[in-house]
């Protein structure tokens, strides 16, 4: 059997109604942005193999995920942002990196530099399409002088001879693949992404010929599935990943709702709640054992659009993600309390896919 790609899918042969629906919503994007400035730039902390690295996070603002402008994923509005006309010329790309380059000068303290960079791009970094070969190249000599390297990947176009651009020049390098889930039923039907956990776990075996790691994304309830069917299928997910050999984070990203996607429809119309910062912290507490790092940055959380609690207790539980992220101790969770979590049980206990939201 033939082994499906982005372009069959392009070509329409591919999940035709989620597509279909996913296109319309995105044609009523406006807005246009700059080729020559990247779509985010910010400093964080990331735990890594090696330990916590101050990191620069760089989100280029390419010609978008190619998949997206298929279609895409139901809850990626990222593409969204992305240049008009499919392409980034190499120049610009670079300029956009002066700018990330510039935005840590300031941030940082006495000349220092982060030793993680990480770069995504709302698609795919190794896509020769979003990223050409020569800028590719040219970032790899740009970073050399750091520790580790993190690019964002589909697993399609993972190679062990892209990824030497980086590891021949001594970089520890990670790709992160947007896994969603190791649910294949769940990835296809309801984040409607086009390939298997078999190509996961072919892209880590190519990253691992080139000297190099994997971190799996993992999306912590996608649209029509239940609280507690998200729940479960995280807790597996996180377990799935981690068995992978050479896959050493997973990384699990809580939905939060963005404009131009079917998420935001279903919101909209009363169809979709994001988690909650409960389910987020339970994910993390009950999977703490397994033999990864296993992180989280949940996005908008404790607003409306992001995973969220009561609204009393959300900063705090979001403070004891944080910490759990760096401690990976699942003990900070027992600080954390609040009359809602017994909302969340009964949430747990009883919503369905044909009552959710249960509760807003």
């Amino acid at each position: 059997m033939s082994k499906p790609s982005p372009e069959v899918y392009e070509r329409g042969r591919g999940m035709d109604a989620h597509n279909k629906v996913m296109r319309d919503i995105r044609s009523r994007k406006q807005k246009t942005y700059d080729p020559h400035e990247p779509t985010r730039v910010w400093i964080d902390e990331d735990n890594t193999p090696d330990g916590v690295y101050d990191s620069l996070t760089i989100i280029l603002n390419t010609g978008g995920c190619r998949w997206a402008r298929a279609g895409g994923c139901t809850m990626c509005g990222y593409v969204a942002e992305s240049v008009e006309g499919g392409t980034v010329a190499h120049e610009a790309l670079m300029d956009q990196i002066q700018v990330c380059l510039d935005h840590e000068a300031e941030e940082m303290d006495d000349g220092e530099k982060a030793g993680l960079i990480k770069i995504y791009t709302s698609g795919s970094f190794l896509d020769e399409r979003e990223v050409p070969a020569e800028t590719r190249d040219a970032i790899a000599e740009t970073f050399a002088d750091r520790d580790r390297m993190v690019v964002e990947s589909l697993p399609d176009f993972v190679t062990r001879e892209k990824l030497a651009d980086f590891t021949d020049r001594g970089l520890e390098t990670d790709v992160a693949v947007g896994l969603e889930t190791a649910t294949d039923r769940v990835r296809h039907d309801c984040v409607n992404k086009y390939f298997d956990f078999a190509d996961f776990e072919d892209a880590c075996e190519e990253a691992a010929a080139a000297g190099g790691g994997v971190k799996a994304y993992l999306l912590m309830k996608p649209p029509f599935l239940s609280e507690p069917e998200a729940l479960d299928d995280m807790k597996s997910s996180i377990r799935r990943c981690a068995a992978v050999d050479n896959c050493h984070t997973v990384s699990m990203n809580p939905t939060n709702v963005q404009r131009y996607t079917m998420v935001d429809e279903l919101f909209f119309n009363g169809g979709y709640r994001p988690p909650w910062l409960w389910s987020v912290a339970e994910a993390l507490r009950e999977t703490a054992d397994v033999d990864a790092i296993v992180v989280s940055d949940p996005v908008g959380g404790g607003q409306e659009r992001g995973a969220h609690n009561c609204g009393d207790c959300d900063e705090l539980v979001f403070k004891a993600v944080k910490d759990f992220n760096l401690r990976q101790d699942p003990s900070v969770f027992e600080q954390v309390s609040c009359d809602c979590e017994a909302t969340w049980e009964f949430v747990l206990d009883n919503e369905t896919s044909y009552n959710m939201p249960l509760v807003k």
